[in-house]
């Protein structure tokens, strides 16, 4: 009986080392459990702390942005004492248009067909006083001309040209003038392309263009094209015959050159290549055996030209290519002192905001499905 109750105690012992044994293994396990899961909560919020700084400092410096942004009236009441009213008069009778301070010296910008065969020119301001001007320059090509006020006033408060290369398309932008003679009026859109082709009739065309969905009408013109910090970006010119929402407004890439030229002499002048061409793609490649699909297709070079005297070679046959006749066999420009050129606007635009007239430039030309260089001397455009 003794050995037997020896037996049961031994057995109550083991079982209870057992049950401990366990308990211990259990809260060990579940310590390890709770100290992981701690642990876990712990970088969670760290994390969630950290990401917060950031939205918040996102958030504070979106709100610092916009709060430091003007409005529309802000910008409004910055300009619009640089604003002015051109009215034209001329034997084929009298015309409005738009204009804007450029310096305190009385000169006023504005389009070339705005003060076309003028015979006396009136500038009104926004307060309504009222000044003799004459006209100091004039530029067909790029549709601009500078006037002058006859007896300026002291106060004049010039407007700041812009980057218009730094604008991007979707960008908002305000146009400011005188449609139909309503003075002061505000118009706002924004740029919905760049780098378009205006032609001026002379045979030549304006490069760079902006193209907007501001509303400009007859006697914005020669008005000024802002950005939202109140910079001059383009000066409008035109809108698209039987557009609805297309305007067009010279580039301040271009006025930057061609207004302090005009105050100067009267007149810009700008260099001149001396070819015609076209924009060479895929197709027109294709059907002219060329080895590349990008660049300017020469397609005539002028007689007694810069690029005649440097050998540059125009087309010698046509071909029809999605049925338009084009001429093919000449030269390609694919680049222009090393700047890749893809077609006839980027063209333009090298020649008109990168040169000058007697300037020597480095072309890159494809002749023959051949790679080769040529340099050329650039004259002025006749």
């Amino acid at each position: 009986m003794a050995n037997g109750s020896a037996k049961l105690v031994a057995a109550v012992v083991a079982l209870a080392v057992v049950l401990v044994g366990l308990n211990f293994f259990f809260y060990v396990t579940v310590r390890e459990d709770v100290l992981r899961l701690q642990q876990a909560v712990s970088s969670l919020q760290t994390q969630t702390v950290e990401k917060t700084v950031t939205l918040v400092s996102h958030v504070t410096s979106v709100v610092t942005v916009t709060g430091n942004r003007p409005s529309y009236a802000d910008i409004f009441d910055m300009v619009k004492d640089s604003v002015v009213l051109i009215r034209v008069f001329s034997s084929a009778g009298a015309a409005v248009g738009s204009g804007f301070v450029y310096d305190t010296e009385g000169h006023i910008v504005t389009n070339n067909h705005v003060v076309a065969g003028a015979s006396s020119i009136r500038v009104v301001f926004y307060n309504g006083e009222m000044y003799a001007a004459r006209v100091v320059g004039t530029d067909v090509d790029s549709d601009l001309a500078v006037i002058k006020l006859e007896n300026p006033p002291k106060n004049l408060k010039p407007l700041k040209l812009g980057n218009s290369t730094e604008l991007r398309i979707g960008e908002e932008v305000i146009a400011i003038g005188n449609p139909f003679g309503l003075e002061g009026t505000l118009t706002t859109g924004v740029v919905s392309q760049k780098g378009r082709l205006l032609p001026t009739g002379r045979g030549y065309s304006i490069p760079g263009i902006i193209q907007t969905d501001a509303a400009i009408n007859p006697g914005n013109s020669g008005g000024p094209l802002l950005n939202m910090r109140g910079e001059v970006v383009g000066v409008n010119t035109a809108i698209e015959p039987g557009g609805v929402g297309i305007g067009y407004a010279v580039p301040s890439s271009i006025v930057a050159r061609v207004v302090p030229a005009l105050i100067k002499d009267g007149v810009y002048r700008r260099s001149w290549m001396g070819i015609s061409g076209t924009t060479l793609d895929m197709d027109i490649a294709a059907a002219g055996g060329y080895n590349v699909t990008r660049g300017v297709l020469i397609s005539q070079v002028v007689n007694n030209s810069p690029a005649q005297r440097a050998g540059l070679r125009g087309g010698d046959r046509t071909v029809v290519v999605n049925g338009v006749q084009i001429v093919v066999g000449g030269d390609v420009i694919v680049a222009v002192n090393g700047v890749p050129i893809n077609s006839i606007d980027e063209l333009l635009v090298y020649m008109e905001e990168k040169t000058s007239p007697g300037q020597t430039i480095t072309l890159n030309i494809v002749r023959n499905n051949q790679f080769i260089t040529v340099s050329l001397t650039l004259a002025t455009r006749p």
